[in-house]
Protein backbone atom coordinates (compact mmCIF):
# COMPACT_ATOMS: atom_id res chain seq x y z
CA UNK A 1 0.00 0.00 0.00
CA UNK A 2 2.55 2.13 0.98
CA UNK A 3 4.67 1.54 -2.56
CA UNK A 4 1.21 2.35 -4.31
CA UNK A 5 0.82 5.67 -2.86
CA UNK A 6 4.65 6.56 -3.76
CA UNK A 7 3.35 6.06 -7.11
CA UNK A 8 0.48 7.75 -7.08
CA UNK A 9 2.66 10.85 -5.39
CA UNK A 10 5.41 10.44 -8.11
CA UNK A 11 2.83 10.25 -11.00
CA UNK A 12 1.01 13.28 -9.85
CA UNK A 13 4.60 15.07 -9.60
CA UNK A 14 4.95 14.30 -13.21
CA UNK A 15 1.55 15.58 -14.63
CA UNK A 16 2.06 18.36 -12.98
CA UNK A 17 5.10 19.81 -14.77
CA UNK A 18 2.99 18.48 -18.11
CA UNK A 19 -0.43 19.23 -18.65
CA UNK A 20 -1.98 15.58 -19.89
CA UNK A 21 -3.80 15.99 -23.40
CA UNK A 22 -5.72 13.81 -25.55
CA UNK A 23 -3.65 12.32 -28.08
CA UNK A 24 -3.70 13.12 -31.74
CA UNK A 25 -4.53 10.32 -32.98
CA UNK A 26 -6.51 10.78 -35.87
CA UNK A 27 -5.25 10.72 -39.55
CA UNK A 28 -7.43 11.20 -43.03
CA UNK A 29 -8.43 7.79 -43.15
CA UNK A 30 -9.36 7.74 -39.59
CA UNK A 31 -11.53 10.54 -39.60
CA UNK A 32 -13.23 9.58 -43.11
CA UNK A 33 -13.47 6.03 -41.65
CA UNK A 34 -15.06 8.15 -38.46
CA UNK A 35 -17.36 9.70 -40.76
CA UNK A 36 -18.64 7.06 -42.70
CA UNK A 37 -19.03 4.64 -39.69
CA UNK A 38 -20.97 7.15 -38.02
CA UNK A 39 -23.66 7.95 -40.82
CA UNK A 40 -23.87 4.74 -42.10
CA UNK A 41 -25.55 2.81 -38.77
CA UNK A 42 -28.61 1.24 -38.57
CA UNK A 43 -30.53 4.34 -40.52
CA UNK A 44 -29.99 3.07 -44.14
CA UNK A 45 -31.14 -0.05 -43.52
CA UNK A 46 -34.30 0.48 -41.81
CA UNK A 47 -35.44 4.12 -42.68
CA UNK A 48 -36.30 4.26 -46.35
CA UNK A 49 -39.85 3.70 -44.75
CA UNK A 50 -39.77 6.74 -43.08
CA UNK A 51 -39.07 8.51 -46.07
CA UNK A 52 -41.58 6.71 -48.29
CA UNK A 53 -44.49 6.92 -45.49
CA UNK A 54 -44.00 11.04 -45.60
CA UNK A 55 -43.28 11.49 -48.91
CA UNK A 56 -46.33 9.26 -50.41
CA UNK A 57 -44.34 8.22 -53.69
CA UNK A 58 -40.89 6.49 -54.54
CA UNK A 59 -39.82 9.46 -56.81
CA UNK A 60 -40.24 11.97 -54.31
CA UNK A 61 -38.70 9.38 -51.94
CA UNK A 62 -35.57 9.48 -53.81
CA UNK A 63 -35.58 13.11 -54.25
CA UNK A 64 -35.54 13.51 -50.41
CA UNK A 65 -33.02 11.06 -50.06
CA UNK A 66 -30.74 12.88 -52.70
CA UNK A 67 -31.50 16.14 -50.91
CA UNK A 68 -31.04 15.33 -47.55
CA UNK A 69 -27.56 14.11 -48.94
CA UNK A 70 -26.66 17.59 -50.50
CA UNK A 71 -28.07 19.27 -47.33
CA UNK A 72 -25.64 17.49 -44.92
CA UNK A 73 -22.39 18.23 -47.52
CA UNK A 74 -23.40 21.60 -47.17
CA UNK A 75 -23.82 21.33 -43.40
CA UNK A 76 -20.63 19.35 -43.47
CA UNK A 77 -18.73 22.15 -45.17
CA UNK A 78 -20.23 24.71 -42.87
CA UNK A 79 -18.88 23.06 -40.01
CA UNK A 80 -15.54 22.54 -41.81
CA UNK A 81 -15.27 26.76 -41.39
CA UNK A 82 -16.30 26.60 -37.18
CA UNK A 83 -13.84 23.11 -36.94
CA UNK A 84 -10.85 24.91 -38.86
CA UNK A 85 -11.65 28.38 -36.68
CA UNK A 86 -12.70 27.33 -33.27
CA UNK A 87 -10.06 24.13 -33.04
CA UNK A 88 -11.86 22.96 -30.01
CA UNK A 89 -13.48 19.13 -29.77
CA UNK A 90 -17.38 19.06 -28.62
CA UNK A 91 -18.49 20.61 -31.62
CA UNK A 92 -21.78 22.44 -31.23
CA UNK A 93 -21.20 22.88 -27.57
CA UNK A 94 -17.94 24.76 -28.42
CA UNK A 95 -19.42 26.99 -31.14
CA UNK A 96 -22.35 27.97 -29.11
CA UNK A 97 -20.18 29.11 -26.25
CA UNK A 98 -17.75 31.02 -28.01
CA UNK A 99 -20.71 33.35 -30.29
CA UNK A 100 -23.58 33.16 -27.76
CA UNK A 101 -22.05 32.60 -24.41
CA UNK A 102 -22.47 29.90 -21.48
CA UNK A 103 -26.46 29.58 -21.16
CA UNK A 104 -26.97 28.03 -24.43
CA UNK A 105 -23.94 26.23 -24.71
CA UNK A 106 -25.43 24.43 -21.24
CA UNK A 107 -28.39 23.83 -22.64
CA UNK A 108 -27.56 21.89 -25.76
CA UNK A 109 -24.91 20.02 -22.89
CA UNK A 110 -27.76 19.33 -20.55
CA UNK A 111 -30.35 17.88 -23.46
CA UNK A 112 -27.48 15.71 -24.95
CA UNK A 113 -26.02 14.25 -21.74
CA UNK A 114 -29.82 13.70 -20.13
CA UNK A 115 -31.02 12.26 -23.19
CA UNK A 116 -29.59 12.04 -26.91
CA UNK A 117 -26.47 10.81 -26.25
CA UNK A 118 -27.03 7.81 -23.84
CA UNK A 119 -30.57 7.18 -25.63
CA UNK A 120 -28.73 7.23 -29.31
CA UNK A 121 -26.22 4.58 -27.82
CA UNK A 122 -28.90 2.27 -26.05
CA UNK A 123 -31.16 2.35 -29.33
CA UNK A 124 -27.61 1.68 -31.12
CA UNK A 125 -27.25 -1.30 -29.06
CA UNK A 126 -30.70 -2.38 -28.78
CA UNK A 127 -30.66 -2.82 -32.86
CA UNK A 128 -27.72 -4.57 -32.65
CA UNK A 129 -28.90 -6.75 -29.78
CA UNK A 130 -32.14 -7.10 -32.25
CA UNK A 131 -30.54 -8.29 -35.28
CA UNK A 132 -27.86 -10.52 -34.10
CA UNK A 133 -30.49 -12.43 -32.38
CA UNK A 134 -32.67 -12.53 -35.52
CA UNK A 135 -31.38 -15.18 -37.10
CA UNK A 136 -31.66 -17.67 -34.02
CA UNK A 137 -35.72 -16.23 -33.75
CA UNK A 138 -36.60 -17.05 -37.39
CA UNK A 139 -40.25 -16.67 -36.46
CA UNK A 140 -40.56 -14.84 -33.66
CA UNK A 141 -39.58 -11.66 -31.62
CA UNK A 142 -35.99 -12.72 -29.44
CA UNK A 143 -36.67 -12.30 -25.88
CA UNK A 144 -36.57 -8.99 -24.55
CA UNK A 145 -34.20 -9.99 -21.77
CA UNK A 146 -31.63 -11.05 -24.13
CA UNK A 147 -32.00 -8.47 -26.14
CA UNK A 148 -31.02 -6.22 -22.90
CA UNK A 149 -28.40 -8.29 -21.91
CA UNK A 150 -26.41 -8.51 -25.32
CA UNK A 151 -27.46 -4.70 -25.61
CA UNK A 152 -25.66 -4.10 -22.43
CA UNK A 153 -22.63 -6.12 -22.87
CA UNK A 154 -21.84 -4.45 -26.60
CA UNK A 155 -22.25 -0.68 -25.07
CA UNK A 156 -19.67 -2.05 -22.05
CA UNK A 157 -17.48 -3.70 -24.69
CA UNK A 158 -17.20 -1.15 -27.16
CA UNK A 159 -16.61 1.53 -24.16
CA UNK A 160 -13.53 -1.06 -22.69
CA UNK A 161 -12.01 -0.43 -26.21
CA UNK A 162 -12.43 3.01 -26.30
CA UNK A 163 -11.26 2.92 -22.70
CA UNK A 164 -8.07 1.58 -23.17
CA UNK A 165 -6.62 2.13 -26.62
CA UNK A 166 -7.48 5.12 -29.35
CA UNK A 167 -6.10 3.83 -31.91
CA UNK A 168 -7.81 0.49 -31.53
CA UNK A 169 -10.89 2.82 -31.53
CA UNK A 170 -10.26 3.97 -35.09
CA UNK A 171 -8.91 0.47 -36.19
CA UNK A 172 -12.55 -1.04 -35.62
CA UNK A 173 -14.23 1.86 -37.07
CA UNK A 174 -12.51 1.82 -39.89
CA UNK A 175 -12.76 -2.20 -40.23
CA UNK A 176 -16.57 -2.16 -39.46
CA UNK A 177 -16.91 0.94 -42.04
CA UNK A 178 -15.50 -1.50 -45.05
CA UNK A 179 -17.61 -4.03 -43.64
CA UNK A 180 -20.74 -2.03 -44.10
CA UNK A 181 -19.82 -0.41 -47.14
CA UNK A 182 -19.15 -4.00 -48.72
CA UNK A 183 -22.64 -4.59 -47.69
CA UNK A 184 -24.48 -1.87 -49.28
CA UNK A 185 -22.51 -2.58 -52.46
CA UNK A 186 -23.94 -5.85 -51.86
CA UNK A 187 -27.27 -4.64 -52.49
CA UNK A 188 -26.61 -2.35 -54.84
CA UNK A 189 -25.44 -5.48 -56.66
CA UNK A 190 -28.08 -6.80 -56.70
CA UNK A 191 -30.86 -4.48 -57.44
CA UNK A 192 -28.23 -3.41 -60.56
CA UNK A 193 -29.03 -7.40 -61.74
CA UNK A 194 -33.06 -6.93 -60.94
CA UNK A 195 -32.95 -3.99 -62.93
CA UNK A 196 -31.04 -5.57 -66.13
CA UNK A 197 -32.66 -9.08 -65.66
CA UNK A 198 -35.90 -8.21 -63.70
CA UNK A 199 -39.34 -6.38 -63.70
CA UNK A 200 -39.35 -2.92 -63.70
CA UNK A 201 -42.98 -2.22 -62.69
CA UNK A 202 -42.05 -0.27 -59.63
CA UNK A 203 -40.49 2.47 -61.40
CA UNK A 204 -43.82 3.00 -63.42
CA UNK A 205 -45.45 6.07 -62.24
CA UNK A 206 -42.73 7.00 -59.43
CA UNK A 207 -44.40 10.34 -58.25
CA UNK A 208 -48.11 9.06 -57.77
CA UNK A 209 -49.44 9.70 -54.50
CA UNK A 210 -46.91 12.49 -53.70
CA UNK A 211 -47.37 14.28 -50.35
CA UNK A 212 -46.81 18.12 -50.74
CA UNK A 213 -47.63 19.39 -47.32
CA UNK A 214 -44.53 21.48 -45.96
CA UNK A 215 -45.09 19.37 -42.40
CA UNK A 216 -45.06 16.33 -44.17
CA UNK A 217 -42.31 17.01 -46.13
CA UNK A 218 -40.24 18.51 -43.04
CA UNK A 219 -40.93 15.02 -41.29
CA UNK A 220 -39.73 13.00 -44.55
CA UNK A 221 -36.76 15.38 -44.30
CA UNK A 222 -36.32 14.33 -40.48
CA UNK A 223 -35.72 10.28 -41.82
CA UNK A 224 -33.67 11.02 -44.40
CA UNK A 225 -31.56 13.60 -42.39
CA UNK A 226 -31.62 10.67 -39.44
CA UNK A 227 -29.62 8.44 -42.10
CA UNK A 228 -27.10 10.84 -42.92
CA UNK A 229 -26.59 11.78 -39.24
CA UNK A 230 -22.59 11.62 -38.04
CA UNK A 231 -21.86 14.29 -40.67
CA UNK A 232 -20.02 16.00 -37.35
CA UNK A 233 -18.40 14.02 -36.35
CA UNK A 234 -15.23 14.63 -36.87
CA UNK A 235 -15.94 18.16 -35.03
CA UNK A 236 -16.56 16.51 -32.11
CA UNK A 237 -12.80 15.69 -31.62
CA UNK A 238 -10.68 18.02 -33.84
CA UNK A 239 -8.17 18.28 -30.89
CA UNK A 240 -7.51 14.69 -31.75
CA UNK A 241 -7.26 15.39 -35.04
CA UNK A 242 -4.10 15.31 -37.30
CA UNK A 243 -3.21 18.23 -39.55
CA UNK A 244 -7.00 19.63 -38.71
CA UNK A 245 -6.47 22.36 -41.30
CA UNK A 246 -6.05 20.09 -43.95
CA UNK A 247 -7.79 16.58 -43.06
CA UNK A 248 -11.14 18.24 -41.47
CA UNK A 249 -12.31 19.42 -44.76
CA UNK A 250 -10.36 16.68 -46.82
CA UNK A 251 -12.48 13.97 -44.93
CA UNK A 252 -15.89 16.03 -45.65
CA UNK A 253 -14.74 16.02 -49.03
CA UNK A 254 -14.12 12.78 -49.55
CA UNK A 255 -16.96 11.09 -47.09
CA UNK A 256 -20.02 12.66 -48.00
CA UNK A 257 -20.13 12.26 -51.78
CA UNK A 258 -19.56 9.00 -51.28
CA UNK A 259 -22.34 8.34 -49.05
CA UNK A 260 -24.60 10.28 -50.64
CA UNK A 261 -24.16 8.15 -54.14
CA UNK A 262 -24.50 4.79 -52.26
CA UNK A 263 -27.62 5.78 -49.84
CA UNK A 264 -29.21 6.73 -53.58
CA UNK A 265 -28.08 3.47 -55.34
CA UNK A 266 -29.39 1.64 -52.35
CA UNK A 267 -32.78 3.04 -52.17
CA UNK A 268 -32.95 2.72 -56.13
CA UNK A 269 -32.19 -1.03 -55.01
CA UNK A 270 -35.28 -1.32 -52.73
CA UNK A 271 -37.56 0.21 -55.59
CA UNK A 272 -36.54 -2.37 -57.87
CA UNK A 273 -37.71 -5.18 -55.85
CA UNK A 274 -39.93 -3.98 -53.15
CA UNK A 275 -43.27 -2.10 -54.04
CA UNK A 276 -44.27 0.80 -52.07
CA UNK A 277 -46.64 -0.92 -49.77
CA UNK A 278 -43.96 -3.57 -49.22
CA UNK A 279 -41.35 -1.10 -47.74
CA UNK A 280 -44.10 0.49 -46.17
CA UNK A 281 -44.91 -3.04 -44.14
CA UNK A 282 -40.92 -3.63 -43.66
CA UNK A 283 -39.79 -3.07 -40.10
CA UNK A 284 -36.40 -3.74 -41.80
CA UNK A 285 -36.41 -2.72 -45.46
CA UNK A 286 -32.88 -4.56 -45.61
CA UNK A 287 -33.98 -7.64 -44.33
CA UNK A 288 -37.49 -7.78 -46.60
CA UNK A 289 -35.35 -7.44 -49.34
CA UNK A 290 -33.08 -10.43 -48.55
CA UNK A 291 -35.71 -12.58 -48.22
CA UNK A 292 -36.97 -11.16 -51.62
CA UNK A 293 -33.86 -11.45 -53.51
CA UNK A 294 -31.81 -14.18 -51.85
CA UNK A 295 -34.26 -16.51 -50.02
CA UNK A 296 -32.09 -18.75 -47.52
CA UNK A 297 -29.68 -16.54 -47.18
CA UNK A 298 -31.64 -13.64 -45.73
CA UNK A 299 -29.54 -13.95 -42.48
CA UNK A 300 -27.11 -12.26 -44.02
CA UNK A 301 -28.64 -9.08 -44.30
CA UNK A 302 -29.85 -9.27 -40.13
CA UNK A 303 -25.98 -9.61 -40.06
CA UNK A 304 -25.06 -6.56 -42.23
CA UNK A 305 -27.51 -4.14 -39.56
CA UNK A 306 -25.98 -5.58 -37.02
CA UNK A 307 -22.47 -4.87 -37.98
CA UNK A 308 -23.59 -1.36 -39.73
CA UNK A 309 -25.01 -0.75 -35.87
CA UNK A 310 -21.92 -1.88 -34.09
CA UNK A 311 -19.60 0.63 -36.39
CA UNK A 312 -21.84 3.04 -35.83
CA UNK A 313 -21.89 2.81 -32.14
CA UNK A 314 -18.31 2.62 -31.61
CA UNK A 315 -18.11 6.08 -33.61
CA UNK A 316 -20.96 7.44 -31.36
CA UNK A 317 -19.12 6.78 -28.37
CA UNK A 318 -15.85 7.94 -29.56
CA UNK A 319 -17.38 11.40 -30.64
CA UNK A 320 -19.58 12.01 -27.74
CA UNK A 321 -17.42 11.49 -25.04
CA UNK A 322 -15.60 14.22 -26.22
CA UNK A 323 -18.53 16.29 -25.69
CA UNK A 324 -19.14 15.64 -22.32
CA UNK A 325 -14.77 15.81 -21.58
CA UNK A 326 -15.02 19.21 -23.00
CA UNK A 327 -18.29 20.48 -20.98
CA UNK A 328 -16.41 19.39 -18.18
CA UNK A 329 -13.29 21.43 -18.71
CA UNK A 330 -15.68 25.02 -18.62
CA UNK A 331 -16.94 23.57 -15.42
CA UNK A 332 -20.60 22.87 -16.66
CA UNK A 333 -20.16 18.65 -15.45
CA UNK A 334 -18.33 17.52 -12.79
CA UNK A 335 -14.48 18.22 -13.01
CA UNK A 336 -14.00 14.42 -12.40
CA UNK A 337 -15.30 14.34 -16.05
CA UNK A 338 -12.77 16.59 -17.55
CA UNK A 339 -9.54 13.82 -16.33
CA UNK A 340 -7.51 12.12 -18.83
CA UNK A 341 -6.06 8.48 -18.53
CA UNK A 342 -1.84 9.50 -18.02
CA UNK A 343 -0.91 6.31 -19.89
CA UNK A 344 -3.42 5.83 -22.27
CA UNK A 345 -4.29 9.55 -22.97
CA UNK A 346 -8.24 8.64 -23.11
CA UNK A 347 -11.10 10.17 -21.12
CA UNK A 348 -11.94 7.07 -19.20
CA UNK A 349 -14.19 8.66 -16.56
CA UNK A 350 -16.43 10.45 -19.03
CA UNK A 351 -16.39 7.00 -20.83
CA UNK A 352 -17.79 5.44 -18.12
CA UNK A 353 -20.40 7.34 -16.94
CA UNK A 354 -21.99 7.66 -20.83
CA UNK A 355 -21.72 3.69 -20.78
CA UNK A 356 -23.53 3.52 -17.33
CA UNK A 357 -26.15 6.45 -18.25
CA UNK A 358 -26.40 4.49 -21.99
CA UNK A 359 -27.52 1.34 -19.88
CA UNK A 360 -30.41 3.01 -17.75
CA UNK A 361 -32.28 3.66 -20.93
CA UNK A 362 -32.01 -0.33 -21.38
CA UNK A 363 -34.28 -0.67 -18.71
CA UNK A 364 -37.29 1.31 -20.82
CA UNK A 365 -38.94 0.80 -23.55
CA UNK A 366 -39.71 4.68 -24.09
CA UNK A 367 -36.65 5.39 -25.41
CA UNK A 368 -37.79 6.16 -29.05
CA UNK A 369 -40.07 8.26 -27.85
CA UNK A 370 -37.92 10.33 -26.33
CA UNK A 371 -35.73 10.61 -29.30
CA UNK A 372 -38.87 12.38 -31.20
CA UNK A 373 -39.56 14.27 -28.24
CA UNK A 374 -35.93 15.66 -28.64
CA UNK A 375 -35.95 15.60 -32.36
CA UNK A 376 -36.68 19.11 -33.27
CA UNK A 377 -34.75 20.21 -30.25
CA UNK A 378 -31.21 18.95 -32.14
CA UNK A 379 -32.02 20.90 -34.93
CA UNK A 380 -32.54 23.59 -33.08
CA UNK A 381 -29.39 23.88 -32.11
CA UNK A 382 -27.66 22.77 -35.41
CA UNK A 383 -29.24 25.92 -36.59
CA UNK A 384 -27.85 28.10 -33.37
CA UNK A 385 -24.68 26.42 -34.88
CA UNK A 386 -24.66 27.62 -38.06
CA UNK A 387 -26.33 31.08 -36.67
CA UNK A 388 -22.71 31.08 -34.47
CA UNK A 389 -20.85 30.63 -37.89
CA UNK A 390 -22.92 34.08 -39.12
CA UNK A 391 -22.58 36.02 -35.99
CA UNK A 392 -18.82 35.34 -35.82
CA UNK A 393 -18.45 36.94 -39.34
CA UNK A 394 -20.41 39.96 -38.13
CA UNK A 395 -18.85 40.09 -34.56
CA UNK A 396 -15.32 38.85 -34.73
CA UNK A 397 -14.05 39.22 -38.49
CA UNK A 398 -10.13 39.23 -37.22
CA UNK A 399 -10.69 35.56 -35.97
CA UNK A 400 -8.27 33.57 -38.66
CA UNK A 401 -10.05 31.43 -40.74
CA UNK A 402 -8.43 28.57 -42.80
CA UNK A 403 -11.52 28.07 -44.83
CA UNK A 404 -13.65 30.42 -45.16
CA UNK A 405 -16.98 29.12 -47.36
CA UNK A 406 -19.62 31.18 -49.37
CA UNK A 407 -21.83 33.15 -47.34
CA UNK A 408 -25.00 31.91 -49.10
CA UNK A 409 -24.03 28.08 -47.76
CA UNK A 410 -24.58 28.94 -43.91
CA UNK A 411 -27.73 31.38 -44.79
CA UNK A 412 -29.00 28.27 -47.15
CA UNK A 413 -28.42 25.81 -44.58
CA UNK A 414 -29.95 28.27 -41.27
CA UNK A 415 -32.89 28.23 -43.10
CA UNK A 416 -32.87 24.79 -43.71
CA UNK A 417 -32.86 24.10 -40.27
CA UNK A 418 -35.70 26.92 -39.14
CA UNK A 419 -37.95 25.13 -41.68
CA UNK A 420 -37.29 21.50 -39.99
CA UNK A 421 -37.93 22.98 -36.77
CA UNK A 422 -41.02 25.23 -37.64
CA UNK A 423 -43.41 23.03 -40.11
CA UNK A 424 -43.22 19.97 -37.93
CA UNK A 425 -45.12 21.79 -35.05
CA UNK A 426 -48.87 21.31 -36.02
CA UNK A 427 -48.00 17.93 -36.95
CA UNK A 428 -46.77 16.75 -33.53
CA UNK A 429 -47.23 19.69 -31.19
CA UNK A 430 -46.64 17.76 -27.91
CA UNK A 431 -43.79 16.08 -28.68
CA UNK A 432 -41.92 19.06 -30.13
CA UNK A 433 -43.67 21.11 -26.67
CA UNK A 434 -42.34 18.68 -24.48
CA UNK A 435 -38.79 18.84 -25.62
CA UNK A 436 -38.71 22.59 -25.83
CA UNK A 437 -39.42 21.93 -21.95
CA UNK A 438 -37.00 19.46 -21.60
CA UNK A 439 -34.24 21.76 -22.79
CA UNK A 440 -35.40 24.53 -21.15
CA UNK A 441 -35.57 23.03 -17.55
CA UNK A 442 -31.70 23.36 -17.90
CA UNK A 443 -31.85 27.20 -17.15
CA UNK A 444 -32.84 26.25 -13.79
CA UNK A 445 -29.85 24.10 -13.21
CA UNK A 446 -27.10 26.20 -14.74
CA UNK A 447 -28.16 29.11 -11.92
CA UNK A 448 -28.23 27.32 -9.13
CA UNK A 449 -25.58 24.99 -10.00
CA UNK A 450 -23.16 26.58 -12.40
CA UNK A 451 -23.83 30.70 -12.03
CA UNK A 452 -24.76 31.10 -8.74
CA UNK A 453 -21.46 29.16 -8.50
CA UNK A 454 -19.63 31.49 -10.40
CA UNK A 455 -17.01 28.92 -12.27
CA UNK A 456 -18.20 25.47 -12.06
CA UNK A 457 -20.13 22.84 -10.24
CA UNK A 458 -18.72 22.80 -6.99
CA UNK A 459 -20.76 19.88 -4.92
CA UNK A 460 -17.48 17.47 -5.91
CA UNK A 461 -15.28 19.75 -4.60
CA UNK A 462 -16.88 21.29 -1.23
CA UNK A 463 -19.24 17.98 -0.55
CA UNK A 464 -16.81 15.15 -1.38
CA UNK A 465 -13.41 16.79 -1.85
CA UNK A 466 -11.92 13.04 -2.12
CA UNK A 467 -14.22 11.96 -4.44
CA UNK A 468 -12.39 13.31 -7.42
CA UNK A 469 -8.51 12.42 -5.86
CA UNK A 470 -10.59 8.93 -5.19
CA UNK A 471 -11.32 8.36 -9.52
CA UNK A 472 -8.18 10.09 -9.94
CA UNK A 473 -5.98 7.30 -8.55
CA UNK A 474 -8.65 4.95 -9.20
CA UNK A 475 -7.99 5.26 -13.17
CA UNK A 476 -4.69 6.87 -13.32
CA UNK A 477 -6.43 10.06 -14.82
CA UNK A 478 -5.30 13.70 -14.01
CA UNK A 479 -7.28 16.42 -14.77
CA UNK A 480 -6.64 18.49 -18.16
CA UNK A 481 -5.87 22.36 -18.64
CA UNK A 482 -9.64 23.90 -17.43
CA UNK A 483 -11.07 27.19 -19.27
CA UNK A 484 -13.30 30.23 -17.83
Amino acid sequence: MKRLKNENQNTKCETKSEIVRLEKHLDLSGAVALIVGSIVGSGIFVSPKGVLQEAGSMGMALVIWAASGILSMIGAICYAELGTMILESGCDYAYIKRAFGHLPAFLFLWVSVLIIIPANNAIAGLTFATYILQPLFPYCTPPESAIRIIAFLVISFLTFVNCVNVKWTTKVQVIFTLAKVFALMAIIAVGILELIFGDVKNYNDMFKGTITSPGHIALSFYSGLYSYGGWNAVNFVTEELKKPFKNLPRSILISMPIVTIIYLLTNLSYFVVLSSDGILTSNAVAVTFGEMTIGCMAWTMSLCVALSTFGCLNGTLFASSRLMFVGARYGHLPSILASVNIKYRTPITTLLFMCFTSSLYLLTTGVYTLINYTAFVTWFFVALSVAALLWLRVSKPEIKRPIKVNIAFPILFFFVCVFLVTFPFYLMTFEATLGALITLSGVPIYFLAIYCQKSSIKFFDQVLPSLSNCFQRLFFSDLTEKFD
